[in-house]
């Protein structure tokens, strides 16, 4: 059950961080996905990959956060 977790959570950030582009509703998708892929790590006990995927998440809650203040300043 574990494994199947972490491939879902592991495929979603993958295809969330594909379509960034597309929308900016797939950047805190993608932020999601790595929340997820971190509590995977740290449940299977592979706590550097758990810790790595916390700093992509707050990669990805920033470069969000700043789209969404670029967006407000345009006309």
């Amino acid at each position: 059950m574990l494994n199947a977790f972490g491939l879902a959570a592991v495929t979603a950030t993958l295809v969330f961080y594909a379509l960034e582009d597309r929308s900016p509703a797939y950047t805190p998708a993608f932020a999601g996905g790595c929340v997820a892929s971190s509590v995977y790590g740290f449940l299977q006990g592979a706590w550097p990959f758990g810790v790595v995927e916390i700093a992509w998440t707050v990669v990805a809650v920033r470069r969000w956060h700043r789209r969404r203040v670029s967006r407000r300043s345009e006309p």
